[in-house]
Order: C-alpha cells, then sequence, then structure tokens
C-alpha cells in the first residue's frame, strides 16, 4: 500500500484563522516540533507577502530541518505575462526551498470574475508557471483551489486544468475543497471520475466549513489520494482546515496507512499543545485524539467501567497518541472515580476511609458551588490535605487592595500583601496593576519570587467567571476557574465566595500551591 504523505500548512493557512498569528521565532519553534514530529512537508508562507516571512525561509535553511522538507506557497504568474518574469514566480524560486505549492485557478467563475481573464490564458498560466519551477529544478506541487465546486460547475475545464498540470510536470495534483462546502460523498464520487492514468498523483486539501474536512479527508484517501494537507488543530481561513491531529492517527490507527510519522504518534498531543501555546490560544478541551476530554470519564457507571475494561468505553488507548485516562470529579461521579483519582498516591478501595472522606467532601463542596470536572488541580490539593501530603507554600496573614481613577486616566489597583512562611518568616509584597487579580498575583510574586524562583515558570492562561446564583444580582455567588502554564503542563483551580476577589484569590493560590506540592516539593526542584 502507498504511503500517503503529510503535508502541514499550519504555518500559512493555519495563520489565516481569525486571532492566530505568529512570530517569525513562533514560526521557526513550530517547524522545528513539525520536523521532529516526522511531518513530511512543512509549507512556511508566501516569500512575497512579508519581510516576516522572507526571514522564515533564510532561517529555517540555516536551521537544517532533517525530516520534513519546507515549501514555499504562492500563486501561477499574472495574465499575459512571462512567469520566468513575474514577481510571484521569482520570490518562490528566491525562498531556497526544495518544494514550491503553486496555487491556480480551477473554477471558471474565478477565472473570468477573479483573474479577469479567459480560460485559456488560465491554462497558459499554469502550465508556463510550473514548467518555469520545474526547469530551476524544484518540486512542484499544484493546488487546484475551488476544485470541486469547478468541477460540479463545469467539470470537462477542471479535468483540462488537471491535465495541464500534468502534462507540465506537477508532482502532485491537490484538489481543494476551498470553500468547504463539499461532503464526503462528493469527493469520494469525483475522485473515482478522474481518469488516473492520464494524471499525476493526486492530493486533498479540505476546509471545514461543514464540519467535514477530516472526513472528505479520510474520503479522498480511499479514493486514491497519497497526499492530505492540513493544519495542526484545525486552524485555518473561516472555519479552518482539515485537523491533522484527527486525520493522522485516524490513517495510522483506524485505516492502517503507512505514515512517516506514525511511529512518532505518541508525541501528537504534546505537539497540538505546543502549537497553541504559541497562538497564546486555550487548546480545545473537546478535541478528538487530543484534547482533555478526549479520554476523560465523567458518570460514575463509565468510571466503574473503565476501572474493569478501558477498551469498552475507549475507542484507543490515550497513550498511543500521548494523552491520557481522566476521571471526572463531579456530582456525578461515584466511589470508583475517587478511588482512580487516588491512584499515584497508593492502593485503595471503595471502602477505604479515605474514598469515603473525600466523596463526601466532594458533594458537599459542590452544593456551596465548587466544581472540580474543570478543575482537578484543586481537587487534588484536598486529596493531599486528606492523606497529610499538603505542604502549604505560605499562610496568609492579610491583603488589601485599592481601586483607583481619576478623570480620564485608566483605572488603577494598588495592592499590599503580609504572608508568613515555615511558620514564622514574615514576607510582604507590593503591587501596581490594572485590575484586582493582576495586582494579587503580582503582589505574591513580589513576596515570593525571591524564595520560590519556580513561580517564574507559571503564567496565568485563562480565568473565566460563573454567576451561581443571578436573581441576587451583585451580592451573586461566583464561581472563578484560573488555568494556569508552565509552558508545558497546564493545569486548572477553582474558587467560590460572593467576593469575586476572594474567589479569585483561592483559585490563584491553588494554581500555586498545586504546582508547588505536584512538582516542585517531588522533584527536588531548587525554591523548596
Amino acid at each position: 500500500m502507498q504511503r500517503v504523505i503529510i503535508y502541514d500548512t499550519t504555518l500559512r493557512d493555519g495563520m489565516q484563522g481569525t486571532g492566530i498569528s505568529y512570530t517569525l521565532e513562533d514560526k521557526l519553534a513550530i517547524a522545528r516540533q513539525l520536523d521532529a514530529f516526522g511531518i513530511d512537508y512543512i509549507e512556511g508562507g508566501f516569500p512575497l507577502s512579508n519581510k516576516k516571512e522572507a526571514e522564515f525561509f533564510r532561517q529555517v535553511r540555516e536551521q537544517g530541518l532533517t525530516r520534513s522538507r519546507v515549501a514555499a506557497f504562492g500563486s501561477t504568474r499574472r495574465p499575459h505575462q512571462q512567469a520566468a518574469g513575474d514577481p510571484h514566480i521569482r520570490a518562490l524560486l528566491e525562498a531556497g526551498t526544495p518544494t514550491v505549492t503553486l496555487v491556480g485557478k480551477t473554477w471558471t467563475e474565478h477565472v473570468q470574475h477573479v483573474l479577469r481573464t479567459t480560460p485559456e490564458e488560465n491554462l497558459r498560466m499554469i502550465r508556463d508557471s510550473i514548467e518555469v519551477l520545474k526547469g530551476e529544478g524544484r518540486e512542484v506541487f499544484f493546488d487546484l483551489e475551488h476544485f470541486f465546486d469547478g468541477y460540479k460547475h463545469d467539470p470537462g475545464y477542471a479535468l483540462a486544468v488537471l491535465r495541464t498540470a500534468s502534462e507540465a510536470g506537477a508532482d502532485c495534483l491537490a484538489l481543494c475543497d476551498t470553500n468547504g462546502g463539499t461532503l464526503p460523498a462528493e469527493v469520494s464520487r469525483i475522485i473515482g471520475e478522474l481518469p488516473r492514468g492520464e494524471l499525476s498523483c493526486l492530493g486533498i486539501h479540505c476546509h471545514n466549513d461543514t464540519e467535514n474536512a477530516v472526513a472528505n479527508s479520510l474520503a479522498a484517501v480511499d479514493a486514491g489520494a497519497v497526499h492530505v494537507q492540513g493544519t495542526i488543530n484545525g486552524w485555518g481561513e473561516r472555519c479552518g482546515n482539515a485537523n491533522l491531529c484527527a486525520v493522522v492517527p485516524n490513517l495510522a490507527l483506524k485505516m492502517g496507512r503507512e505514515l512517516a510519522c506514525a511511529p512518532n504518534l505518541r508525541h501528537l498531543t504534546s505537539l497540538a499543545r505546543f502549537v497553541a501555546e504559541k497562538a497564546n490560544l486555550i487548546p480545545d478541551k473537546r478535541q478528538p485524539y487530543v484534547g482533555e476530554a478526549a479520554f476523560s470519564h465523567k458518570a460514575g457507571q463509565h468510571a466503574d467501567v473503565v476501572a474493569k475494561a478501558p477498551r469498552l468505553m475507549e475507542h484507543i488507548p490515550g497513550e498511543l497518541v500521548g494523552n491520557e485516562r481522566r476521571l471526572i470529579l463531579s456530582e456525578l461521579a461515584g466511589k470508583s472515580t475517587v478511588v482512580r483519582r487516588l491512584d499515584k498516591y497508593g492502593s485503595f478501595d471503595k471502602n477505604s476511609e479515605v474514598v469515603q472522606l473525600l466523596t463526601g467532601r466532594l458533594k458537599e463542596l459542590e452544593e456551596t458551588g465548587f466544581e472540580y470536572e474543570a478543575a482537578e488541580a484543586s481537587f487534588d490539593l484536598i486529596v493531599r490535605r486528606a492523606l497529610d501530603r499538603y505542604r502549604p507554600l505560605f499562610e496568609l496573614r492579610n491583603y488589601h487592595l485599592e481601586s483607583f481613577k481619576a478623570t480620564d486616566s485608566p483605572a488603577r489597583t494598588v495592592g499590599r500583601i503580609f504572608l508568613t512562611t515555615d511558620g514564622s518568616k514574615e514576607l510582604m509584597g507590593a503591587a501596581v496593576g490594572v485590575g484586582p487579580v493582576e495586582t494579587l498575583d503580582y503582589c505574591l510574586r513580589d513576596a515570593l519570587a525571591t524564595r520560590h524562583p519556580f513561580l517564574s515558570k507559571i503564567k496565568l492562561v485563562d480565568f473565566a467567571v460563573r454567576v451561581l446564583n443571578p436573581e441576587r444580582a451583585t451580592a451573586a455567588r461566583v464561581r472563578v476557574f484560573v488555568t494556569s502554564s508552565d509552558g508545558e503542563k497546564t493545569w486548572s483551580t477553582v474558587g467560590v465566595s460572593e467576593n469575586i476577589v476572594e474567589a479569585s484569590w483561592q483559585a490563584l493560590v491553588d494554581s500555586m500551591e498545586y504546582y508547588y506540592n505536584n512538582y516542585v516539593l517531588e522533584s527536588g526542584e531548587p525554591g523548596q
């Protein structure tokens, strides 16, 4: 069976997603991770678009990737010009990549209304551009923009584009569902109708506007495509692209296809989270395979089955893709869930005194508004206290916050905090911030940073507030979730109070103490 080529466009098409932007350093770091994972091709972007893109191609050459080939992306020459002198073609050559991905029009509507030229000239543009790039020794992938729409509108012309690109020497023809409106059955039918013997090998590039990008990509492979384009986490224009974090394991584990990156599947989850970190986006917990919820079980009955026979509740073992099983703590959880959560602390059964204690404690706290489904780090501290394995980072004496605003100047908050550590040593921290939570965080770090340098690793990556009893209006109780990260691990904590500052304080302190107890004390890291 022919190996399927994986082509990543996170650094080009993925960057076109709303809210996504990478620095040059981010792009280079992501390229190194994709290379380590074993992705066949990394599309770097448009070399003609700006200085950052051009600099990326220069620096990535110097880094010398070992597994991946880098591709520059650009369009065919302009109408009624010569490809050899066209600035787009020259920029692609000057990028110095071994592979060039060239995009051209397939749909006559685009030829006439966007390029404002004739179908015949469009074919000449495609042939001329590919021949010049091939003449310079480049591997050329030809992306047929709007292929499926074009084929449905005028199959004869779409076939003419395919034949022209093949005759010009294109190494692969990537059939693009640019509008993302094609369904899997259409993908299978259309690819099945193509005269395969006359064409270069086929690839697929799908957008996700009908939530079918992954399904369409798999259907294309079933129909004979041997090259799949997509992005890490599925990011991209509008609703995104085919998500390689689902495409890759589906091809390798479900369809038995040979992939160069298959031996590294156990690093897939960390790759997905690394890219999210560089984009400064919170990973989608419900993402298949790599999401935090992908192998999570909430109901007590489900957790009980998982404890006895995991394969009955999970389609694959999570460790195959570097993920892990999580048993969610909630009002639906039974003693089995608590027992499994205690695994790392020893052997317990449902009748253990600590299991009885924690099960009751969990339900009591949730009745007051706490929720540990999304804040397992806070529950871990409850477990540690019950097992006498908790060591406080500090003891609070008091904190004082004062918010002020003068005329049209921005509001600010001044804070002071007084702590004791080791039962006697007194510490004081002070800071000025925009809001009270930021100021509390700064005050804590000011007081503790010298004694506990590990705090410099931790940063808050998400802050969410939920009103629990809105009928009380401004006197309502609130639940605050804080998500923190050290750049590799991510954890969430919770606080509940009628005072939003106090609820935030609880979650903020839990975040620091979780890391302190689980990673600093247990690893012997400096700053104990």
